[in-house]
């Protein structure tokens, strides 16, 4: 697409929303104007491609189409059936997986269907032929008793949230935790790194039904043939949400044992992130496991979002080309020049570097909380979030960390020498900010001091910093 074409395009959407709803509007420019302007390093977004924006808003949006591809619940979904089978078609070879199911709509969504197909699998398709009937429908009520408690009555191993692991993994907040009985592997307290001994003398105690690997906030390579021998050592199906890193997957960063798919029963995913596309999930899986994975929806899923499908099969087209491995290796070079820019000025770094998109700081060593130090960034024009370290004295709301990451700066040109210079920029924040009080004088973990004048000095250096690498160059929509 040409810029003018794009301008075009952007333009005369917003003039169509405008319309209707000019504040609507008007929020949508300031979006852009705010994200053009300011350090991005949230690790877990990224800038999704024009062409990848417009496939997600048209006319697929109206449409109904539970069930899959050639069989639907609802009549007229043949070109609904035209763009989930395109996505799948290129999520499996992207990714080398057997299957591919695309319409979950987010992390979660990807994550619940996994854990309801491997359930479904494991637990209900046994109860069924034992009690010689096809469905669930079929049952008994005492059988169908009897098969809710041991649907509820399973459990799961997974990276620990202070380790760097995610809320959907099995934690008492989330739905996930209610549904299973959940315990928690974590890392080597000297090195910060998995302890694949320790992960199974977990499991062999545990004896989990699921084995879960994958991570949020984990700044280096996981060894997945070594989690899938443990898994099977216990009779566990392993699992892999690789949310996070699918662009280091995808552009062939993360191979031989990193990369998970030849290892896992099951993988998910979100299609932004690393991966460059729109919000959503999808699951890639063995064989065995594609009957009841299809069955996302109702199992877990409402109506797939066939707009939000059609934007996967622009994006994972994009990803397969050759250009997009090269993204990829330089996302990964940006975060390791950006962790040695940190390292070199004295930051604490857990696990003392990366080897993979993300950054995590412990900011304890200037004296404040992860609150802190995420406010006093997002003044000075840097975008990161709050991240919990292992063992955070904290708590996970305010945090002893600081999370980063570069996708979203490498997609718009930035290099290891911009990665020096966001170094200096974090650095200079975090050390020229303090701790606040609360007003009875008590230490304070959310308040904080940093002069206006150097954080708006900060903020224009960012600016300057981003200005020779424009984001949408070919979008104007003055």
């Amino acid at each position: 697409m040409s810029r003018n074409a794009e301008s075009t395009a952007f333009r005369s959407a917003l003039e169509v929303i405008r319309a209707v709803e000019p504040r609507v509007a008007d929020a949508i420019g300031a979006e852009l104007t705010d994200q053009r302007e300011s350090l991005k390093l949230i690790a877990s977004e990224n800038y999704a491609s024009p062409a990848t924006l417009l496939a997600m808003g048209n006319w697929f949006s109206d449409k109904y189409a539970e069930g899959t591809v050639g069989r639907r619940f609802y009549a007229g979904c043949q070109n609904v059936d035209t763009v989930e089978a395109l996505a799948a078609e290129h999520a499996r070879e992207l990714f080398g997986a057997a299957h591919a199911y695309v319409q979950p709509h987010s992390g979660i969504d990807a994550n619940l269907v996994a854990f309801w197909a491997v359930l479904a699998d494991r637990v209900e398709s046994p109860a069924l032929k034992k009690a010689q009937v096809r469905q669930v429908n079929d049952l008994t009520e005492a059988d169908w008793f009897a098969l809710r408690r041991e649907l509820g009555n399973q459990r799961m191993l997974g990276m620990s949230l202070d380790a760097g692991g995610h809320l959907t993994h099995g934690f008492r907040p989330n739905i996930s935790g209610k549904m299973f009985d959940q315990r928690s592997y974590g890392t080597d307290p000297a090195t910060g790194l998995i302890d694949y001994d320790r992960v199974a003398e977990a499991a062999r105690e545990f004896k989990p039904l699921i084995l879960v690997g994958g991570y949020s906030a984990y700044p280096r390579k996981v060894n997945f043939r070594i989690l899938r021998e443990i898994a099977d050592s216990v009779g566990a199906t392993f699992m892999v949400d690789m949310a996070h890193f699918a662009g280091l997957v995808a552009g062939k960063v993360f191979t031989g044992d990193f990369d998970p798919v030849p290892h896992a029963h099951i993988v998910t995913t979100t299609t932004h992130k690393s991966l460059r596309g729109p919000r959503g999930g999808m699951v890639l899986c063995q064989p065995e496991l594609a009957d009841q994975v299809d069955r996302g929806c109702p199992m877990v899923l409402g109506g797939p979002l066939p707009h939000v499908m059609a934007a996967k099969a622009v994006a994972l087209a994009e990803a397969r080309r050759p250009d997009f491995a090269d993204y990829a290796q330089r996302i990964v070079d940006n975060a390791q020049a950006l962790a040695e820019g940190l390292l070199s000025r004295g930051a604490t770094l857990v696990t003392g570097g990366t080897d993979n998109h993300l950054v995590l700081i412990d900011v304890s060593g200037y004296g404040l909380t992860g609150r802190q130090a995420e406010q006093a960034l997002l003044d000075s024009g840097i975008v990161t979030n709050r991240n919990s370290v292992p063992q955070d004295p904290n708590g996970a709301w305010y945090t002893s960390g600081i999370r980063i990451g570069t996708p979203a700066l490498t997609t718009r040109g930035l290099g290891t020498a911009e990665m020096d210079q966001t170094a200096e920029l974090i650095h200079t924040v975090l050390t020229q900010t303090t701790a606040g009080a609360n007003a009875d004088g008590t230490p304070s973990k959310a308040k904080y001091n940093l002069d206006a004048g150097l954080a708006d000095k900060i903020a224009r250096q960012a600016t300057d910093l981003l200005a020779t690498y424009p984001l949408y160059p070919g979008i104007d929509l003055s």
